[in-house]
């Protein structure tokens, strides 16, 4: 983020004169700023509001985690698949890009609302991928029930040859930008 070369792309946040300043490079674009593909058709389909991985400044920003994600996974060094840059393997671990938000809205949890912080509400969600209620947990945060909706949801939609063949990811994007497990 820091790279001249590469500073223009994001949207960054710096200490300047002692106070913190949010600076848009050229390249960020305008409001959202840049977005892949999959990131549009998630908004399109109604899957939440994407936002950009170019972004790393406040409460929405991805670029941190998305850049860390990409140091991790080149040392991982091909040991586990990731998809799409990696054959769907017949059996094993693969990794996948996900947006938990996708799992809230199939168990029928609407706009606004697909953060879960209780157990009924997990319970209830849970019952819309015929998944029995979840062993009580001591704290109930958004990260946690986030983990456990998408496991359920997930060992439901791995099964839908379309998801791991939608329309909108050409071999093209799936090589240069990835795609986000769900969107279709």
């Amino acid at each position: 983020l820091t790279d001249a070369r590469f500073r223009p792309f994001f949207r960054t946040q710096h200490r300047g004169d002692g106070r913190w300043i949010v600076e848009t490079g050229a390249r960020f674009g305008t409001g959202a700023g840049r977005m892949r593909r999959v990131e549009t058709a998630c908004t399109a389909q109604g899957l939440g509001n994407s936002a950009s991985c170019f972004n790393a400044v406040g409460a929405a920003q991805v670029a941190k985690s998305s850049l860390t994600g990409m140091r991790l996974f080149n040392r991982l060094g091909g040991i586990i698949p990731i998809w799409p840059f990696d054959p769907v393997p017949a059996r094993g671990p693969m990794i996948v890009e996900i947006y938990t938000t996708i799992a809230a809205r199939h168990a029928g949890i609407g706009g606004g609302r697909s953060k879960i912080r209780d157990a009924k509400t997990l319970d209830d969600a849970l019952a819309a991928f015929d998944t029995r209620p979840h062993a009580r947990l001591t704290g109930y945060d958004d990260h946690a029930t986030d983990a456990i909706l998408t496991t359920a949801w997930l060992r439901r939609a791995a099964s839908r040859e379309g998801l791991w063949r939608p329309a909108g990811m050409s071999d093209h994007v799936a090589r240069t930008e990835g795609w986000t497990f769900g969107v279709e």
